[in-house]
């Protein structure tokens, strides 16, 4: 997969993401496309571990499998950091 397909599928699976997990996580567009690409390469990651399939392109089983690892990691950044 190519640079711009990457910060496509970043946009896409971050923005969808931060819509279904609303709440104060760090904001903005570079930060929605970096939560999004780094979402895409866990769930990319877990899904292959799984057996369900990889990250190929710009594509519906790729923007869910990169939602879904969007998802997590904004999880997990919720988990860890503390409330001040």
């Amino acid at each position: 997969m190519g640079f711009i397909s990457w910060i496509i599928l970043g946009l896409i699976a971050g923005a969808i993401a931060k819509l279904l997990l609303p709440g104060k996580d760090p904001g903005g567009f570079i930060i929605t496309i970096i939560i999004g690409i780094i979402g895409a390469v866990i769930g990319g990651y877990i899904s292959t571990i799984l057996g369900f399939g990889t990250v190929t392109g710009v594509n519906f089983g790729s923007i869910i499998i990169a939602i879904l690892g969007a998802i997590v990691l904004l999880l997990i950044y919720r988990m860890v950091k503390k409330p001040s």
